[in-house]
């Protein structure tokens, strides 16, 4: 057996998943996998910048390979191709020249969006959480022309591979250099919902779920490292955003919020289906999986709303309407056979805290420090109730699976 190709091969299926967004367990699991249909035992260690595959030879030799993970961003269409191909690897065990043959064949067969259907996405995400938010139409009008500044910004710092921290201080300042503009001239009811509609674009979802799910499975250094990015992305939002404030605060003077609208529950769900739909297509989703990923999102807010109609706290029905959402991605990711990764990101969407982190920013700009430290702690325990209720599920199904192969092999 060619030791050296098969390492190689499972080696750069790894790779491609990280490259992709998967979380770190997944990239490791699916490299075991592979080897061990191949009779390989192995020790794989994987972090958010690096990949190490190692593994003995029959004559007693070891043999490790070793990838640096670049920057990347958040692609469920190569996660979900990858991750099919490893399937379909571990179920035919071709020979290593094939294998490998797939995983290039693969790799030309993932589809990406183009820029005018990503600024679509852009367009349909502020929109639809602009209203979501309480923003009257003329504020999503708004929050859709914003979106579009703020896609291209961020397309063409990724063109230039720009570092993602400044890259996304460069993206809000922009967004909201241009919101505070339109605002300076009336042509808005509420510019923070605006701003916030088209802010969730920049809010990192998907590395927050990667960074808790890491965490719950084990692997400590990769999610203590997203976590880490979390943060940083947060406070980018936060300086871009106040940098604009500050720059147009000299031409017009704050322009100030207005009144939010509170929609029937009805409006909300379709709303938030909306934004999903948009958030979906940002994060390179295709075809049906558009709609079934959107779906969750509607399905976790009517589970949110219902649980503040039964008399929770916010606190506790983003635990619930988090409940529901990894639910609702565990059964549909085993109903489908795609990553539970791709239908969780959408569907947890409506709930991530984007709102606060702007409203924190906002009042620590006014020197009001008390409603900013109360606004900074409602948002963090909002993060952390949907972490616990993500991570409850998640470890509730691995639980129930590796259960069920031990009494298999009983």
């Amino acid at each position: 057996m060619d030791y050296y190709l098969l390492v190689d091969m499972a080696t750069e299926l790894g790779y491609e998943l990280a490259m992709s967004g998967a979380e770190t367990f997944r990239v490791e699991d699916t490299i075991r996998r592979v080897l061990a249909t191949y009779g390989i035992d192995s020790e794989v260690f994987a972090i958010t910048n690096c990949l190490t595959v190692s593994i003995e030879t029959s004559t007693g030799k070891p043999l490790t390979r070793m990838r640096r993970i670049g920057y990347h961003g958040n692609d469920m269409e190569r996660v979900e191709r990858y991750n099919a191909l490893s399937r379909r690897i571990c179920a035919e065990k071709p020979e290593p020249e094939t294998a490998l043959q797939w995983l290039r064949d693969t790799k030309k067969l993932c589809r990406k969006y183009s820029l005018p259907m990503v600024l679509v996405g852009d367009i349909l995400g502020s929109f639809g959480f602009a209203l979501f938010f309480g923003g009257t139409l003329l504020d999503a009008f708004w929050a859709a022309i914003c979106g579009i500044v703020l896609g291209l910004v961020d397309y063409f710092m990724g063109k230039l591979k720009a570092n993602p921290f400044f890259s996304t201080i460069a993206s809000a300042f922009a967004m909201a250099l241009a919101a505070y503009i339109i605002a300076g001239f009336g042509l808005t009811d509420n510019i923070d919902t605006s701003i916030i509609g088209t802010l969730m674009i920049l809010v990192p979802g998907l590395l927050f779920t990667n960074a808790m799910r890491d965490v719950i499975y084990g692997d400590t250094n990769s999610g203590i490292n997203r976590l880490v990015q979390v943060v940083l992305i947060a406070v980018a939002i936060a300086l871009g955003t106040a940098a604009a404030w500050r720059a147009t605060e000299f031409l017009y003077g704050h322009p100030g919020g207005g009144t939010v609208v509170t929609y029937p529950w009805l409006i909300q769900i379709l709303v938030s289906f909306i934004g999903c739909v948009g958030f979906a297509i940002y994060f390179n989703v295709h075809h049906w999986g558009v709609l079934i990923c959107s779906l969750g999102g509607a399905l976790t807010w009517a589970a949110y709303l219902l649980s503040a109609e039964l008399g929770c706290t916010v606190v506790g029905a983003n635990f619930w309407a988090a409940v529901v959402a990894a639910a609702y991605s565990e059964v549909m990711a085993r109903v489908r056979k795609y990553p539970a990764l791709s239908y969780l990101v959408v569907s947890a969407f409506p709930l991530l805290p984007g709102a606060g982190i702007y409203y924190t920013m906002s009042y620590i700009l006014q020197n009001n420090t008390d409603a900013a430290w109360a606004k900074g702690m409602e948002t963090a325990s909002i993060a952390g109730v949907m972490a616990v209720g993500i991570l409850l599920v998640s470890t509730a199904v691995r639980v129930y699976y590796t259960l069920r192969a031990h009494l298999r092999h009983r």
